[in-house]
């Protein structure tokens, strides 16, 4: 018998497979044991308990020839989640009302929600290493792939307000230009991430929350002659919920210029077809880039000599054709363009002006500020390229903040 972090364990093997279990089967799509796991750590709801022993058995046999005791598992689970009774972001004391974190990314919409004073009773990620960072905030493992029944069979029966900011590649400017370039299909043609709507709308149709709160780039108003959002407002119609969408940007709160489709919608059985959501009124932008910037940077985030001449190159070589193609060197008094998930591969949309040096990309810490992450927020969870990805791929938290308080507004007149 061993003792490890204050966990007794009956084996005295499990300490030699832990990292590699860590490495191996807590994080990715297919993670649903361990996410159920850290979910019963987190909430010590007792309908989970039965199962996450039973997971932690399966998890461990994998990696013994001996057989495991309930007990040895149960004793176990801690210790293979690395589970930490502190978190950065906790629910709060005296919830108002509860939410699903859908396509949860690193967790903006989380975060936003909590500060509402909701409670999420459920998260999913595809992505491991949001995975990671999500877990370092929240210090619970989200479920991976929602298309897949293991994960939806965890999803509460009730719940108040369904959140999903659903992959935007196949409905982006940007997206749909590069899969056209590969004769690939875009929109809701597009196998793999296009039709991850229509699981929103299942779980929409088999849970009846309340309200949902979604989010989507701004050229999904105008993807395929409108005929995409058409589709999506029809569907959501048809399942008895009201429909509100408005393209809106972040740049009220950050200096970024971001614009976001947002869609709202309330079950019209419970609201009896009378509830007035209204989107908030948006205040004038008043915030620079020099807000956001630290003090010192390291060396790594300046842009090489090959690196800097190259994007140089390019720029001039597009506006010789007439093209609006080029690096985007910022005024520090000003607003940024659209920070992209492919900021890693250059940061060509964002460049930061440095006297006598090439400019630098930001840092990770102010690609959070540029999104409206607090300076707490754990950064450090994965590599420098996974959170440009991650940032890029992010919401404008307080610009989700404000749109949240609107609906639980609304709610608050039918939350008993």
């Amino acid at each position: 018998m061993i003792k490890e972090k204050g966990i007794v364990l009956e084996s005295s093997k499990i300490h030699l497979v832990s990292d590699k279990i860590w490495k191996v089967s807590v994080f990715g799509p297919d993670n649903y044991r361990t996410a159920l796991i850290s979910h019963f750590l987190r909430t010590k709801n007792k309908k989970l308990r039965k199962p996450a022993i039973e997971f932690a058995v399966e998890i461990l046999e994998g990696y013994f020839d001996e057989v495991i005791s309930n007990k040895v598992a149960e004793e176990a689970l801690q210790y293979l989640i690395r589970f930490d009774e502190s978190v950065l972001f906790p629910k709060p004391a005296n919830p108002k009302f509860t939410f699903i974190d859908l396509f949860a990314g690193i967790g903006g919409f989380r975060i936003a929600m909590q500060k509402n004073q909701g409670e999420c009773v459920f998260s999913s990620e595809w992505d491991k290493m949001a995975q990671r960072t999500y877990y370092a905030n929240f210090g619970e493992i989200p479920f991976g792939d929602i298309t897949k029944v293991e994960t939806k069979q965890w999803i509460p029966d009730n719940f108040d307000i369904l959140c999903g900011g659903f992959p935007c590649q196949p409905f982006s400017i940007a997206g749909v230009s590069k899969k056209n370039s590969l004769g690939r299909k875009h929109g809701f043609e597009d196998e793999k991430q296009g039709n991850l709507f229509f699981h929103i709308a299942e779980i929409l149709e088999k849970h009846r929350p309340k309200a949902f709160f979604l989010e989507n780039v701004k050229n999904l108003v105008s993807h395929d002659k409108g005929n995409t959002f058409k589709i999506i407002r029809e569907t959501l119609l048809d399942l008895g919920y009201s429909f509100h969408a408005k393209v809106l940007n972040g740049k009220s709160f950050v200096p970024q210029n971001r614009e976001r489709t947002f869609m709202v919608g309330f079950d019209s059985n419970i609201f009896d077809y009378k509830e007035t959501f209204e989107f908030p009124i948006l205040p004038e932008p008043t915030k620079k880039v020099r807000d956001i910037l630290e003090s010192k940077v390291d060396a790594k985030y300046t842009l090489t000599d090959h690196l800097w001449k190259y994007l140089q190159d390019y720029s001039q070589k597009h506006k010789e054709k007439g093209n609006g193609f080029g690096f985007g060197l910022v005024d520090l008094n000003g607003t940024t363009r659209t920070m992209s998930a492919r900021y890693y591969k250059d940061g060509s949309e964002i460049l930061i002006p440095q006297k006598n040096k090439n400019p630098r990309r930001l840092s990770i810490r102010e690609s959070a500020r540029l999104q409206g992450y607090p300076d707490y927020f754990d950064v450090e969870a994965v590599s420098m390229n996974q959170g440009y990805k991650q940032f890029g791929n992010s919401v404008v938290v307080p610009l989700i903040e404000v749109i949240g308080e609107k609906i639980v507004d609304v709610l608050q007149t039918k939350i008993k």
